[in-house]
């Protein structure tokens, strides 16, 4: 289990990190969500030991990760995968990292197999793609056989085989009880793999729920079909939604499915479909961190034509 309490991180006027407190339980595999300097990879920093709080506490199976003697036989991390000399090959650098924390050889090779390397182990890492060095990178936090594993943008750089294994892989570590703390910015691909999930915007916990409730708790889209998508979005709009043309028909966000159809009803506008679609996890990502983004694209010029 990971536990924060409290934990903040400061770097001179900048909060990085504000009071945050949350649990990491095992047998689940737990996303962590947030924009870009939302202080994902720095609470990350402060469990492993690498920075330290300004306030607050983090501990790893009760105590803090730098008084554990061998700690990757208790937590492996992946958070910089090109983070190794680029001279030294996959099974050195393994190797080197086993001898410090007093494990074999053989685990050396077990791990190397399990990551698909053992045709380039002895290779010069530098001359890995970003995949292979993705998947060295794991292997190095699947090392010590640890209870706990923390990935950061795990799939990066690998191709669609390496991310089906890498889901498959989390998702059985978790079946054996082991805690998994991963972030990422792959909404589909956190969907599909986390249970659990933590959010975060500007250094505060959004929310901290599972992924089922996290969609759940948004009213989704209704997509309407009507030969008269222009008077029915005008309506819609006056009571508050938000309308975009898409494909013929009208998505509307912000209004359940019967209000939209008392609504077509009530000023006789015919509609021959009228479905909900429930939240993504991408749109309920937006919904929740939309205050919290600092920095956002400019808006697409709008086509010829285009009714938005």
């Amino acid at each position: 289990m990971i536990r924060a309490e409290g934990l903040t991180k400061r770097y001179g006027s900048t909060l990085a990190v504000d009071h945050l407190d949350f649990e990491i339980q095992p047998g689940v595999v737990t996303g962590f969500l947030g924009p870009n300097g939302a202080g994902k990879t720095t609470t990350m920093r402060m469990i492993l030991g690498l920075d330290a709080p300004t306030a607050g506490t983090v501990t790893v199976n009760g105590r803090s990760y730098v008084d554990i003697p061998f700690p990757l036989h208790e937590v492996g991390a992946l958070l910089e995968a090109k983070a190794l000399h680029p001279s030294r090959s996959a099974y050195n650098h393994l190797l080197s990292l086993a001898q410090s924390n007093r494990i074999s050889r053989q685990r050396v090779d077990v791990v190397i197999d399990m990551v698909g390397l053992a045709d380039v182990a002895g290779r010069p890492v530098g001359k890995y793609s970003l995949g292979m060095g993705q998947r060295l990178g794991i292997a190095a936090a699947l090392l010590g056989d640890p209870p706990i594993l923390m990935f950061d943008e795990p799939v990066n750089g690998l191709d669609p085989e390496g991310i089906l294994w890498i889901r498959n892989l989390l998702k059985s570590l978790a079946l054996e009880g082991r805690t998994i703390f991963l972030s990422s910015h792959l909404m589909s691909e956190m969907a599909q793999t986390a249970d659990e999930l933590l959010v975060v915007g500007r250094g505060r916990l959004i929310a901290a729920d599972s992924v089922a409730n996290v969609v759940g708790s948004g009213q989704g889209t209704v997509r309407v079909e009507t030969p008269h998508l222009d008077e029915l979005a005008a309506i819609l709009r006056a009571r508050g939604a938000t309308v975009t043309y898409v494909d013929n028909a009208l998505e509307v966000h912000g209004l359940d499915a019967r209000t939209v159809g008392d609504a077509a009803f009530e000023n006789r506008i015919v509609v021959h479909e009228l479905v909900r679609q429930r939240e993504s996890l991408e749109d309920a990502y937006f919904r929740l961190t939309d205050a919290s983004v600092d920095f956002h694209a400019a808006a697409l010029p709008e086509l010829a034509g285009d009714r938005r």
